[in-house]
């Protein structure tokens, strides 16, 4: 093939842009360092530059219009489906090539990238340029200024006609097929010895020995032996320091069970990108990348995948031109992906950022709106693919949320409730729980079942209503449409596009004459939100308000009373269709094909789960109203109150929530008490500040073990790292922390001083973009870029990734990022925190610190700010080699709470500039 670069690309300069200059690699050759000033009549004199990362670049121009040739977009075309930090430097490792020190390396480096992209485009089989040309022919009509490059890089005429069949691509995807029932699995324990000898297999010969992690399989192997009675499983609260290496710790036993006994164990995380590292850690159980999708299945909820039938179509809606590029994007992506995971799986992280998040929001396969065996797509849905690989599989790694669902629903997508479990980041249990089983009757959640139900009822939403999801179960069946039309009916009590805007223009003494609000649901919600006004104190400012619910105005409960009969009337219509749909899977029988089976139990169970469940408990919370409040002192089983949340003067929701108390309660019995084995897993089980009986206490508590006939079985691994000498621990004594210019001169400083490979934490989001947007150019001037959550528009694990990648950058984020953060080695050799992580002061914290405290309001508070502390700590040292120092900037620092760190830290207070200087000093030894 001639050359794959048409001429017209070497007009195009090429920028790498950071705060205050840019790097241009001009037509001619010719480097220059710019002032961002500058840069935009420069560049308005040129041709469209390549850049890497439109949004971020545009931003730092202060050019939201600048056109660009995007490399991230050419690459996510050639290299569907790999990963890529969204950097000059992630490019280059990604494609094997020398990595750039500096802005200008980046921009001489961008031809040589933009070179190897397009011939790799031109190496692909016939095939797959066929298909690839067709794609690109499809994405230039609609504008993708990278087509006519990749359509000669494909060998393909320039003026190729382009055609939507191109994107049309289910038929090349494979069908999945049926299998024959599981049998229950076996009783096998697993030994000691076993867990040691395949741990030692996974680790290999070239590992570095870690005693404690072999101690660590030993112990879990415990979980997995034969359970002697009911509702009595084996439960173990294992806490293994950082460092230990409790991920293959408890693969190996658990790897030896569902082999033993064929039946998968489900690993359970709570953040994404933990859910990611053992995905990589299980290529150690087997390497052949075949054999571990069979063995090892990573299962989200439906709504993180790829549905083909909205795909479908978003490709023949009369709009699809001005979505024809990242359509293509995504076409190509899922012809290569391995399981359609549109968020934390295989597709970049920065598409959203580059096109639309509603777009990927839009191709998601929407909570119950799947239509099974009546979808054109059904046999090659990559859900179906996913969940019937996970009934076959060893492991099935999913997360906190996902897997109490399926306790608590007796199962997902029809498959089997598991008998063993392990919980990495146990420590996230009780938060986890807490939202797993809680209640929100709100305008947002009312107002989705309504779309649920009806559909679209305007605008440009192909939301399919449930009326178009059974049309072919009712059909000629007046015993179904009969109810169908009638809880359709009733559906229109609950609130409707636009309810935000009609709640504003509502007053409480003309609430019963306003003709916009006969409607039940959102005459309650505007109640709810006139008490929340009224009894509450920052109504003008505060995004987010709350109030308690007793005692109840009078206008809420009336308002209460009338929602009640109207959820009433729907629930009636909708329990009979369900009830008629189960007795014609009983009475047809014998006339039913499969598929049509599971289409009528699809609609049973969605049926139940997404209208009667919620209905059932909204009316529940309704009647609570109208009863007399609890007695003062009392320990009610739940929290009720009322919450209002706004932004930038816009009512973004308004409802009435429930939640337990304790919710590990219910945590405990749908899942742990039928479960056979459970293990508990964390850094950070215990709280340090209790003697070692109490601490064990509040880690039963936090999990529910507490809950059990049988006491839990206690393992502590300790941390092998010698933090007295990899580490320092300083307490800023001499800095007003609640002045943004104090607060951003001590992270500028600090950052300088550790020449990045920095992150700093933050409690308040308002705070953290304050302190980003002084301190990034100074420190982008001294080469060390400045990433921010909420600050920057990628997402966090894009953000992550950029940190992990560029070990000079230093990374700001809020306590939420805390438990996200993976960054062995030396790019992250400093954290910083801005205060003391206090929780919350809500009504529901208010109520749980006095009855779950026993009898100490505050060591609960306590306990709750150290476990903070600790998790945000063990961010900073992950390997034997690491070396690192921590910062609190809070002078007001309690010391009962600085024994939150491990053993071996020694805490000192001192002034900033000593901190600075010792940080300096340390990190440069």
């Amino acid at each position: 093939m001639t050359d794959p670069i048409p001429p017209l690309l070497p007009d195009a300069p090429f920028l790498i842009a950071g705060y205050g200059r840019v790097a241009l690699l001009s037509p001619d050759g010719e480097i220059e360092t710019i002032p961002v000033a500058t840069a935009g009549a420069r560049l308005r004199a040129l041709a469209p530059p390549v850049v890497v990362h439109a949004p971020s670049v545009r931003r730092r121009l202060g050019m939201p219009r600048l056109l660009v040739f995007d490399l991230l977009e050419l690459f996510a075309f050639a290299c569907p489906a790999r990963p890529v930090v969204p950097t000059p430097r992630g490019l280059a490792l990604a494609l094997g090539m020398d990595v750039p020190e500096t802005p200008e390396d980046a921009a001489a480096l961008l031809p040589e990238v933009t070179l190897h992209l397009l011939q790799r485009l031109g190496r692909e089989s016939a095939r797959a340029r066929r298909d690839a040309a067709g794609i690109a022919a499809l994405m230039g009509r609609a504008g993708w200024n990278w087509a006519p490059f990749v359509l000669t890089a494909l060998g393909a005429p320039a003026d190729l006609a382009p055609h939507a069949d191109a994107l049309r691509i289910w038929k090349r995807l494979p069908e999945w097929e049926e299998t024959a029932p599981l049998a229950p699995p076996a009783s096998h324990p697993v030994s000691s010895a076993e867990a040691r000898r395949r741990l030692a297999e996974l680790l290999g010969d070239a590992s570095e020995a870690r005693p404690g992690q072999s101690d660590y399989a030993s112990a879990a192997a415990a979980v997995f032996a034969p359970r002697e009675a009911e509702g009595a499983p084996h439960i173990m609260l294992a806490e293994a320091g950082t460092g230990t290496g409790k991920t293959l710790g408890y693969i190996a036993p658990a790897s030896l069970w569902a082999e033993h006994n064929k039946a998968p164990v489900w690993i359970a995380t709570y953040t994404k990108h933990l859910q990611r590292q053992v995905q990589a850690e299980l290529a150690r159980l087997e390497p052949d990348v075949e054999k571990r999708r069979q063995r090892v299945v990573i299962r989200k909820g439906r709504e993180n995948y790829l549905c083909l039938l909205n795909l479908d179509d978003a490709i023949n809606s009369a709009g699809m031109q001005g979505a024809a590029i990242p359509l293509g994007l995504i076409v190509r992506w899922a012809m290569a992906t391995e399981d359609g995971d549109l968020q934390g799986g295989d597709l970049p992280g920065w598409f959203a950022e580059l096109f639309d998040q509603a777009l990927l929001a839009g191709l998601a396969d929407r909570r119950g709106e799947c239509i099974h065996s009546s979808c054109p797509h059904w046999r090659r849905c990559f859900v179906e693919h996913t969940v019937r690989r996970a009934q076959h599989a060893d492991l099935v790694v999913a997360n906190h949320a996902l897997v109490m669902a399926q306790a608590a629903w007796g199962g997902i997508d029809d498959a089997s409730v598991p008998t063993r479990y392990v919980f990495d980041e146990g420590h996230q249990l009780f938060d986890a729980a807490d939202s797993a089983f809680s209640v929100e009757l709100s305008g947002l959640e009312a107002a989705e079942m309504r779309r649920w139900l009806l559909g679209a009822e305007g605008g440009r939403s192909r939301a399919r209503g449930l009326k178009r999801r059974m049309e072919e179960i009712v059909a000629n069946r007046p015993e179904l449409q009969a109810p169908l039309d009638a809880a359709l009916q009733a559906a229109r009590a609950l609130p409707g596009a636009g309810w935000q805007a009609r709640l504003l223009g509502t007053k409480p003494d003309l609430m019963a004459d306003d003709p916009g609000l006969d409607n039940p649901a959102e005459a309650f919600l505007a109640a709810a939100y006139h008490q929340v006004l009224g009894r509450t104190v920052e109504n003008d400012s505060s995004p987010s308000l709350e109030c308690d619910l007793y005692p109840v105005s009078s206008d809420l409960t009336d308002a209460a009373e009338a929602l009640r009969r109207a959820l009433a009337r729907l629930a009636a219509p909708v329990a009979t269709l369900e009830k008629r749909l189960e007795e014609r899977l009983e009475d047809d029988a014998e006339e039913l094909d499969s598929a049509t089976r599971q289409r009528l139990e699809s609609a049973v169970r969605s049926l139940r789960r997404r209208v009667r469940e919620p209905l059932s408990a909204w009316e529940a919370m309704l009647r609570v109203l109208s009863e007399e409040p609890p007695p003062p002192g009392a320990r009610p089983d739940h929290v009720m109150w009322l919450a209002l949340e706004r932004r930038e003067g816009r009512v973004m929701n308004v409802g009435l929530h429930r939640h337990w108390l304790d919710p590990t309660v219910p945590f405990a019995a749908t899942l742990v008490a039928p479960a056979h084995g459970v293990l508990i897993t964390s850094a950070t089980l215990r709280d340090a500040g209790d003697d070692p009986e109490s601490a064990w206490w509040t880690a039963e508590e936090r999990t529910g073990a507490v809950h059990l006939p049988a006491p839990a079985i206690r393992v502590v691994v300790t941390s092998p790292f010698d933090y007295a000498a990899q580490t320092r621990c300083f307490v800023v004594n001499d800095l007003r922390s609640d002045d943004i210019g104090q607060l951003a001169a001590a992270y500028k400083a600090l950052f300088m001083a550790s020449h990045g490979g920095g992150l700093g934490l933050f409690t308040a989001i308002a705070r953290l973009r304050a302190v980003h947007a002084r301190i990034a150019p100074d420190l982008e001037g001294a080469g060390i870029p400045l990433y921010a959550q909420h600050a920057d528009v990628m997402d966090n694990a894009t953000l992550v990734d950029v940190f992990r990648t560029e070990p000079d950058s230093c990374l700001l984020g809020t306590d939420a990022m805390r438990d996200g953060v993976d960054v062995p080695g030396n790019a992250l050799r400093l954290v910083v925190f801005e205060k003391i992580p206090w929780p919350r002061p809500t009504i529901l914290h208010r109520e749980r610190r006095v009855c779950l405290s026993g009898g100490r309001p505050g060591a609960y508070d306590d306990a709750e700010a150290r476990r903070r502390l600790r998790q945000a700590f063990g961010r900073l040292i992950r390997r034997t080699d690491d070396r690192g120092v921590f910062v609190l900037l809070d002078r007001r620092a309690p010391s009962r709470l600085l024994n939150a760190f491990p053993q071996g830290v020694h805490v000192e207070r001192l002034g900033l500039a000593e901190a600075v200087a010792r940080t300096r000093v340390f990190l440069t030894n």
